[in-house]
């Protein structure tokens, strides 16, 4: 798989795929990412990629011209499955579009900043509009990566132990992961569940699926 990010900062995506899983799919060939500073696609001597929004209103606005020509040196070298855009108003991304795009071969993400983007890349240029959440940030970077981190971790071959990732929650439809404990078995009076220490099977693992059933996500803050 290839992803290819466009970001105006792009420093900022540097540390989160220099390390752990995502350094590791990488050095084993298992995923390719390549991030590009939209920049470079600036107009003029200043390479601008912004400029006032029409009708009025504060903050800037990322044009379309730099990001059409980044889409189209990219477009010309490959076929992308996805081109997608970060935004707070997307469809909320969940664990099953994680496993749907593991199919994909290459993908494009397109991380906003300022007050946004020109409505005709997302018309025109955008196959999909993805959001993390209901909230604001400052730009697409940190969502991009943990979109990334989410479908890289299921690619056959990142984590060896492929069960781990069969009991994530989320992994099947409202399934939410029981609680898990480790050692030690008593630390300042708080104990493990005895049924966890009886080596009965059968009843350690209906225990954790009704705990799993117990389990709801939490409320809205």
């Amino acid at each position: 798989m290839r992803i290819d990010i466009v970001s105006v900062v792009p420093e900022i995506l540097y540390s989160p795929f220099s390390n752990s899983i995502i350094k590791r799919a990488i050095n084993k060939g298992l995923i390719d990412i390549h991030i590009h500073d939209l920049r470079k696609y600036g107009l003029g001597k200043r390479k601008n990629i912004d400029d006032y929004p029409y009708g009025g209103g504060a903050g800037m606005v990322i044009k379309i011209e730099p990001v059409y020509q980044c889409f189209s040196k990219l477009l010309s070298e490959r076929d992308y499955d996805e081109k997608i855009f970060m935004t707070p108003d997307g469809k909320l991304f969940s664990q099953k579009y994680a496993q749907n795009l593991t199919d994909k071969k290459n993908i494009i993400i397109l991380c906003g900043r300022y007050k946004g983007i020109d409505q005709r890349i997302r018309d025109h240029l955008i196959s999909k509009e993805i959001s993390i959440g209901n909230y604001i940030l400052s730009g697409g970077e940190l969502a991009a990566a943990v979109v990334v981190e989410s479908v890289v971790r299921l690619l056959p071959g990142v984590i060896q132990n492929q069960e781990s990732i069969l009991t994530d929650s989320f992994q099947k439809e409202s399934f939410i992961a029981p609680p898990i404990y480790t050692r030690p078995v008593v630390y300042k009076g708080w104990s493990v569940p005895k049924i966890l220490l009886s080596g009965h099977h059968k009843k350690i693992k209906d225990w954790l699926y009704k705990k799993s059933i117990q389990f709801k996500r939490k409320s809205d803050y």
